[in-house]
């Protein structure tokens, strides 16, 4: 997984400058710093994204094989009543 660097420090200063109080500018930093690496550490990378592509294409590849092979199936039951039906007469 890939991370996100925050510089708090950097942040800090900035509210300072901004006219923030030193402890809040600090106390903000922090939270923000808390918010992000709560936030952050779910998200899906790009690599999740294609494991989960793969999956996906997989698992619709399977389900054609099965419904191919149903169908198949149906339409020799089919067919054989069908010759049934048409034997009677």
């Amino acid at each position: 997984m890939s991370t996100i660097t925050f510089d708090t420090l950097k942040f800090a200063k900035t509210l300072k400058e901004a006219g923030v109080p030193e402890k809040q500018a600090e106390a903000q930093a922090e939270a923000m710093s808390d918010i992000l690496e709560v936030n952050l550490k779910d998200l899906a990378t790009k690599a999740d994204v294609l494991a989960l592509k793969e999956s996906l294409q997989k698992d619709i590849q399977s389900m054609e094989l099965r419904l191919t092979i149903k169908l198949g199936a149906f339409l020799a039951v089919a067919v054989g009543v069908m010759l049934t039906v048409l034997k009677m007469h």
